[in-house]
């Protein structure tokens, strides 16, 4: 089950995504105190009763990693996993990349929000299950988590950003999208990114996943099929 949670400056939908048990994985963290709302995920999964195992990244961009210093404040040991493409984007020599993307789309007042970012503890990998990109963070978990790190699958989808990927699980049949794919339509392509690459992202994305997945996007209505894209 997947549970969609609107934080951050631009409506981004942060994912919390169960895996059994009391565990989950988080996507796109972006709650943060510019917006008011910088205690809103953490809160969830208290409230909930939740704990996390992991950060997923589906990109860099600020909309979607502002809350990650409040989570890992607040869960200081669970890893945060990016495509290495996008790593640039987070950690202590992020700042910089993080304002010329905000002064691309004039939003520079919210540099103070991405300065304190944490770093990468692993990345994505394309076809490698979220286990495997986990390394050695997934050893302690039990083997109902494990197997169900295993069945989400990633695909680098560059276009958005270059190290944009998605989440698929085939059994399932759910895919987390990020800024790849909308309910009609894509994502940008002129925030670092390339429009020949985000072709060639969605004609793998049409090979890969059946047409009846559900589709949770980076921002928007969630839960559409994923051949009410492909039409």
């Amino acid at each position: 089950m997947v549970q969609v949670i609107r934080t951050g400056p631009i409506g981004t939908n942060s994912l919390i995504v169960n895996l059994g048990e009391d565990k989950v994985f988080v996507v796109d963290p972006a709650s943060c105190s510019f917006c008011g709302d910088e205690f809103k995920v953490t809160d969830f999964l208290k409230k909930e009763k939740k704990q996390p195992v992991a950060v997923v990244l589906t990109h860099g961009h600020f909309d979607h990693v502002a809350g990650l210093p409040v989570l890992k404040k607040v869960y200081p040991d669970i890893p945060v996993l990016i495509h290495k493409e996008d790593s640039f984007l987070i950690g202590s020599e992020s700042v910089l990349a993080q304002k010329k993307d905000l002064l691309a789309v004039g939003f520079e007042d919210f540099l103070d929000s991405v300065t304190e970012l944490p770093s990468a503890d692993c990345f994505l990998e394309d076809e490698k299950s979220l286990f495997d990109c986990m390394e050695g963070f997934a050893a302690e978990l039990s083997d109902t988590v494990k197997a169900s790190l295993k069945k989400w699958k990633v695909l680098h989808t560059p276009g958005h950003t270059f190290g944009s990927v998605c989440l698929y699980n085939r059994e399932e049949n759910t895919l987390l999208s990020g800024d790849t794919v909308f309910y009609g339509s894509c994502g940008r392509t002129d925030i670092g990114g390339s429009a020949l690459l985000m072709e060639k992202s969605l004609k793998k994305i049409k090979q890969i996943t059946d047409s009846t997945a559900t589709v949770y996007p980076g921002h928007d209505f969630c839960g559409f099929k994923i051949s009410e894209f492909f039409v």
